[in-house]
């Protein structure tokens, strides 16, 4: 598979194998968003880095660490996939704000403020009522923007979301996410979201996940691509990207803890219904990594032109990140 297109997805959580890289590769992929825990705590965390340490010792002629945005580049010209790593949650700090910066150091360069739930920083977007950025969300994201850790809102209520975007100094994401216009699931962000996420430098990834798109597993690749081509109309070509919210080979405990944590003794079926309690039947056009390179013939179908396709599949999240996650000049590293 040629490399022409930068290719990069903004969210994956698969269950890590050498095929799966393998798969990467075939499909043009040169660094993906992995998410590293959901509501691990601290020490869960570090055991979860532990855990990826190896496999970039195990398969170190396909992937690589990326923990600063220079890295992709070097991925790339090495033909190896680069992996930055995220948290769907702000568990691994647990109350701590010194853990922002300890997580950061270890490679963390982004992190949610909410997974569904209120959380210590902000609310989720299933809560009733959403309660905005707590005092120690204020800080968190005063912290976050100093040692260079991406603010993510994609599991976060609109009031928050919208909160967050005004305090932080630096551009604002949402990782993985579709505009609710396009089909109303209550991931899915507003147009007074997605402008203000656009305003502030951030950016939109778009998510392939089923239940965050118009006719599920029916979506065909044209209404996924015109949605994309509706988005950049709203926010600007610069301010979208890919974030597939791709899930592979994972059973189904693993959805489970995604959903219900520790928090739950009842089943949470996720957008409201008992038929989501099971992972989603794939899209015929997005199964795995190899298919990419569908979604750069769908983007060319619909008519973007190459600059274009190459800012939405990768160089987008490359200056998203030369712009949010370099730490400022006065943090300096451990000894």
């Amino acid at each position: 598979m040629s490399k022409d297109i930068l290719t990069i997805d903004g969210l994956q959580y698969s269950n890590w194998s050498r095929e799966i890289f393998e798969q990467m590769r075939e499909g043009g992929v040169d660094a993906v968003h992995a998410t590293l825990v959901y509501h691990e705590n601290t020490r869960e965390t570090l055991s979860r880095l532990g855990e990826w340490n190896r496999r970039f010792e195990a398969h170190g002629d396909l992937i690589m660490p990326v923990r600063e945005p220079g890295d992709i580049e070097r991925a790339r010209q090495a033909d190896k996939i680069g992996i930055f790593l995220g948290a769907q949650n702000c568990s691994p700090i647990e109350d701590d704000i010194d853990m922002v910066e300890v997580m950061r150091r270890l490679g963390l360069l982004i992190m949610q403020l909410t997974y569904n739930n209120q959380s210590l920083l902000a609310c989720g977007c299933y809560e009733a009522e959403d309660s905005g950025i707590t005092r120690f969300g204020r800080q968190v994201i005063h912290e976050m923007n100093r040692v260079g850790m991406v603010i993510d809102m994609s599991h976060s209520a609109e009031r928050s979301t919208l909160e967050a975007v005004e305090l932080s100094e630096r551009p604002v994401i949402i990782s993985h996410a579709n505009p609710s216009s396009f089909h109303a699931a209550k991931r899915n962000k507003s147009d007074k979201v997605l402008a203000a996420i656009a305003e502030c430098g951030g950016l939109l990834g778009f998510s392939a996940y089923p239940f965050h798109l118009r006719n599920g597993p029916d979506c065909t690749l044209e209404d996924f691509c015109d949605m994309v081509a509706r988005t950049a109309d709203l926010m600007g070509i610069e301010h979208i990207a890919i974030g597939t919210d791709l899930c592979q080979a994972q059973p189904t405990s693993v959805l489970e803890w995604m959903r219900n944590g520790r928090w739950s003794k009842e089943m949470d079926y996720g957008e409201g219904s008992k038929a989501n309690a099971d992972w989603p039947r794939p899209l015929t056009w997005f199964r795995d990594n190899r298919d990419f390179p569908n979604l750069i013939a769908g983007l060319r179908q619909r008519g973007f032109d190459e600059a274009s396709i190459e800012r939405v599949m990768g160089r987008n999240w490359v200056d998203l990140l030369y712009r949010a996650a370099v730490p400022t000049p006065d943090v300096e590293a451990v000894a």
